[in-house]
């Protein structure tokens, strides 16, 4: 009678395995897990070929949409508000000043500048620097 219980559990390959015991190795396990990756990057690019196909479809149901009652895009209506914004503080004072980046200015002016500044520097301490 104990017999049939031992056999039952042994046979269970799980219960066997969870007592220490060695599971089989499968000689063809290492490809057929391969396999099923590659199937499985297969669908994923076949999912996004057909999700990217009905975005181009919807997108162009939306323009035709945008067409017929003359809506304009989004990134359209920000392009065409930056000009406007643009085009209106052209001469205006408070318009946002461009930057000049450092180095691109006359080197006339700055030498200009440093001039100015000595002649306010008093003699000695202008007789200190020519000294150095």
């Amino acid at each position: 009678a104990s017999f049939r219980p031992k056999q039952l559990l042994l046979n269970n390959k799980y219960l066997f395995t969870m007592l220490g015991g060695e599971e089989e190795k499968d000689p063809d396990a290492a490809k057929k897990e391969e396999e099923r990756q590659e199937a499985l990057r297969q669908q994923e690019e076949e999912r996004k070929a057909k999700y990217a196909k009905m975005e181009a479809e919807r997108e162009n149901i939306r323009q035709g949409i945008r067409d017929k009652y003359g809506i304009k895009k989004k990134e359209e209506k920000e392009a065409e508000a930056a000009a406007a914004m643009e085009q209106a503080s052209e001469g205006s004072l408070t318009r946002p000043k461009k930057a000049v980046p450092t180095g691109c200015g006359d080197e006339e002016e700055e030498e200009s500048i440093v001039d100015t500044v000595m002649k306010f520097i008093p003699t000695p301490l202008m007789d200190m620097f020519n000294k150095k």
